[in-house]
């Protein structure tokens, strides 16, 4: 260890005890800083992960479809004659299973479920209401789309013979669980289900709409037996999905749309949110950090004589310059820690008074244990960077001139 460091130490904590009371004003700063910082930033990532929880549950991060169908011109004469474009049937996806194996190898990727959609009808009596057939695996389903925590009404055990409706299409059919529908598409399959589970997305459309049958069901009843139309996948990260949906185009030359492409103008404003979030802490740092460097540059004023006679003793400039970084850092880092405490206790509070009307909390928040280390460290270096400014004009202080004052 440098011999020197624990005199520059004990010099630093000196100082700002004799300047208490600016010390301890500018840890309040600090500490009122960081709070707002921890408060903000573990808010706002509890308020996204919500909104992309009740928004985007019902979809997958990126959907692999297969190519369209593309019409090619006729020429006549030598002359390309315009056509209009292709309808685009239900199709397969070709050689599904080694593609979902590829896919799923990818380091991003956290789960591949295969699914077959398509039009059809629903029918109970006299009642007939256009659905949106979904067979789905449900081992794997389940891992990508959060359909067994909106289930309100039985379950998703899904044979051949079972389907599970939504709240709007069960009122409109007037079907409760144990209820048989009789289920029909353009290809003429139709077959007989139980309802077995009713779910409820927080969304008229989709509860009203969507059907979820087992995969080999649907399969029959659209016509694509042994295919699937689409690979729904999960990730690590929703917001780098249109980079992973590329990386997958690339690869598979598939169609692969993502949660952000088809959702352009929610995740638009996520976006903004977050650079709101961004600028606020960036100011509410450069506020700590000019607070730091005022006390700091009155302090070099009022020390100039104890700093005169330090360098007339033979106290380097390289060490005066480290002790007020010293001091720029240990303010720093004692309002980080009182500020995380103090961000702590807000959100606590907030969790406390933010509650639904059935009592439950708004929604929730994590405080993930590294926010609280980014703020040390943050609060640390932009205490000894605020310092650099001051701690030069200390060091360049001319003993003799310093002693006469």
């Amino acid at each position: 260890m440098n011999p020197l460091l624990p005199f520059e130490w004990i010099a630093a904590f000196r100082f700002m005890r004799e300047g208490l009371s600016q010390t301890l004003l500018i840890i309040t700063g600090v500490a009122l800083g960081v709070a707002v910082i921890v408060f903000m930033s573990a808010l706002l990532s509890g308020l996204q992960s919500n909104i992309i929880r009740r928004t985007l549950n019902s979809q997958a991060p990126i959907v692999v479809l297969p190519p369209e169908q593309l019409a090619r011109p006729l020429r006549q004469g030598g002359v390309a004659v315009t056509v209009q474009p292709r309808s685009q049937k239900l199709r397969s996806i070709d050689q599904w299973q080694k593609i979902r194996a590829d896919i799923e190898r990818m380091p991003d990727v956290t789960e591949v479920t295969p699914v077959v959609s398509g039009p059809g009808f629903a029918l109970r009596g006299n009642a007939t209401k256009a659905v949106t057939l979904i067979g789905i695996e449900p081992e794997s389903y389940l891992r990508v789309i959060a359909l067994a925590e909106k289930v309100i009404q039985g379950d998703i055990t899904l044979t051949s013979t079972d389907i599970v409706i939504g709240t709007e299409l069960a009122k409109d059919l007037g079907a409760g669980l144990g209820d048989k529908l009789r289920v029909s598409t353009a290809s003429g399959a139709v077959e007989t289900l139980r309802v077995t589970g009713i779910f409820d997305f927080g969304n008229k459309a989709v509860n009203g709409r969507n059907v979820f049958v087992g995969l080999r069901t649907a399969q029959s009843l659209l016509n694509l037996v042994g295919g699937v139309s689409s690979l729904e996948i999960k990730i690590r990260d929703p917001f780098a999905a249109e980079t992973i949906a590329q990386a997958i185009y690339a690869e598979t030359g598939l169609l692969a749309d993502s949660w952000i492409k088809t959702n352009a103008q929610f995740f638009t404003a996520i976006a903004a949110q977050s650079l709101s979030n961004t600028v606020i802490r960036f100011f509410v740092g450069l506020t700590a950090a000019l607070g730091i460097a005022s006390v700091l540059v009155v302090s070099v004023v009022q020390k100039s004589k104890e700093i005169g006679i330090l360098r007339a003793m033979g106290t380097s400039r390289g060490q005066i310059l480290r002790l007020f970084l010293v001091q720029g850092g240990a303010m720093g880092l004692a309002g980080s820690m009182l500020g995380s405490l103090l961000g702590y206790v807000f959100l606590l509070v907030w969790q406390g008074v933010a509650r639904n009307p059935d009592g439950t909390p708004l929604f929730s928040i994590e405080i993930p244990p590294l926010l609280f280390l980014a703020a040390a460290v943050g609060a640390t270096l932009v205490g000894i960077l605020s310092a650099v400014v001051p701690a030069r004009q200390a060091a360049r202080l001319d003993p003799a001139v310093a002693i006469r004052g």
